[in-house]
């Protein structure tokens, strides 16, 4: 079988994604069609577009890629390390173009500032992510980073991977978060357990946490609110 029957050039004219996409505009391409251009290619016994297909039935929606690591997407049959990160990249741009607001800086006054800043990346997801909001002396936020997926502990969490990564962006302070794929914000014992862990190591390098968000869906919960900080 020819190598050309991986490709989106195997598809008739009339259906294929990029011909689409330019006759038409990206408006016009259904989910499994965009992927598919990301893909690029499908393999021997299925092409790109039947390959998109697979990814979204298997993450059960467009969501559903959101919380898909790279090593999950390479459990998919026809999906590699090369296409898993192409999605993942094509991921990741989307989320910082809607994070993006023509440059404006994001400064961080109250505790709602920063729950706006990650809500929704966070309230949909089915695992939990355990973020960092990096800020400089005047409360803007210079960067954010995801330092953990799964069950939020000890085991995952540690605050010093917290902050070398305070460090690296030259942090004068921090606001940590996580969701709760419930849906329900109230701080467990092990989500106050771990804020005290986190600013009591920042005391001691003199980076301050801020605070600690519990986001759910549409609603947080702010530990420093709570006394717990």
């Amino acid at each position: 079988m020819s190598m050309q029957s991986n490709s989106l050039r195997n598809v008739p004219h009339e259906e294929r994604p990029r011909e689409r996409m330019m006759r038409y505009g990206a408006e016009a391409l259904s989910h499994a069609e965009l992927l598919a251009i990301l893909l690029r290619t499908g393999t021997k016994s299925q092409s790109a577009v039947h390959l998109a297909g697979a990814i979204l039935k298997q993450c059960g929606s467009l969501r559903g890629l959101l919380d898909m690591s790279v090593e999950e997407l390479t459990a998919i049959s026809g999906i590699g390390p090369a296409k898993a990160l192409q999605l993942r990249a094509g991921i990741e741009l989307g989320r910082r173009i809607t994070k993006s607001k023509l440059g404006d800086t994001i400064t961080v006054r109250r505790p709602q500032d920063a729950a706006d800043y990650v809500m929704e990346e966070l309230r949909y997801l089915k695992k939990e992510h355990f973020v960092c909001v990096f800020l400089n002396t005047k409360n803007h936020i210079i960067a954010r980073e995801t330092l953990s997926m799964g069950t939020l502990n000890a085991s995952l969490v540690h605050p010093r991977e917290v902050f070398r990564a305070a460090i690296k962006y030259s942090s004068a302070s921090i606001i940590c978060a996580h969701n709760h794929p419930s849906g329900d914000p109230t701080p467990s014992p092990e989500d106050i357990s771990l804020t005290k862990r986190l600013a009591e190591a920042g005391q001691l390098v003199g980076i301050e946490v801020l605070d600690h968000l519990v986001i759910g869906d549409g609603r947080f919960v702010s530990l420093k609110e709570l006394g717990h900080l």
